[in-house]
């Protein structure tokens, strides 16, 4: 259990980059009142936490209904969360501008706060990837599924967790951390999410080609 909830914590943390985005939070919802403010930050953390965990425990299962095999859905998960990692890692700026321009509309509170502040803008379709690739990284013995998804799923409303706090405290975090410190954090923990994905893939490589290895004769 404690071992999925490392291996989810740093990887969803990378991607939603809480601190990160709140800093374009505090932008975009400028205009608001305190009260407004709140009422914003508690419902995208809410809606955060539904997305990360339907993602987690629903997602592999869904794609293996369309008959894709575990081995092929850790590959592509590996795959994709390395990549979102190197671009995150390789170009953090621009990725802070594309999420700056989705949440840009607002209109009431309850209205934007889950579109688009939550999808796209906190737990797009990035996160969704991340959650399913981490959800697919699930392990083949039926007796270490409930502690595996205890500790992903705990994973994910630290996350949520998180997003509040960031979220509820932007302005301060905009005078504390500053863009530049920010971009630093999203950059180390781009890293620890691209090593997240190269494992994920092996993982899945080794689904893969384990049995075929092990039936070559010797």
């Amino acid at each position: 259990m404690f071992e999925s909830f490392l291996l989810a914590f740093p990887a969803l943390f990378s991607i939603v980059n809480p601190i990160a985005m709140a800093l374009i939070f505090s932008q975009v919802t400028a205009g608001r009142s305190p009260r407004e403010h709140m009422q914003l930050a508690t419902l995208v953390s809410v809606y955060s936490a539904i997305v990360m965990l339907v993602a987690l425990w629903a997602g592999s299962y869904l794609l293996n209904f369309f008959g894709i095999s575990l081995a092929a859905l850790r590959i592509a998960g590996g795959f994709v969360v390395a990549e979102r990692a190197w671009a995150l890692l390789s170009a953090p700026e621009e990725h802070e501008a594309r999420k700056q321009e989705q949440a840009a509309p607002a209109g009431a509170v309850e209205e934007s706060a889950f579109f688009p502040l939550t999808i796209p803008f906190t737990t797009g379709p990035g996160t969704i990837s991340v959650c399913i690739a981490l959800g697919a990284n699930r392990p083949a013995d039926p007796a270490g599924l409930p502690s595996f998804f205890f500790g992903v799923s705990a994973a994910a409303l630290a996350i949520a967790l998180l997003i509040w706090l960031s979220y509820r405290s932007a302005d301060r975090l905009v005078a504390l951390l500053g863009p530049t410190r920010a971009r630093v954090l999203t950059r180390l923990f781009a890293f620890l999410l691209f090593c997240v994905g190269v494992q994920i893939l092996l993982n899945g490589v080794n689904d893969a080609l384990g049995p075929l290895l092990a039936q070559r004769p010797r």
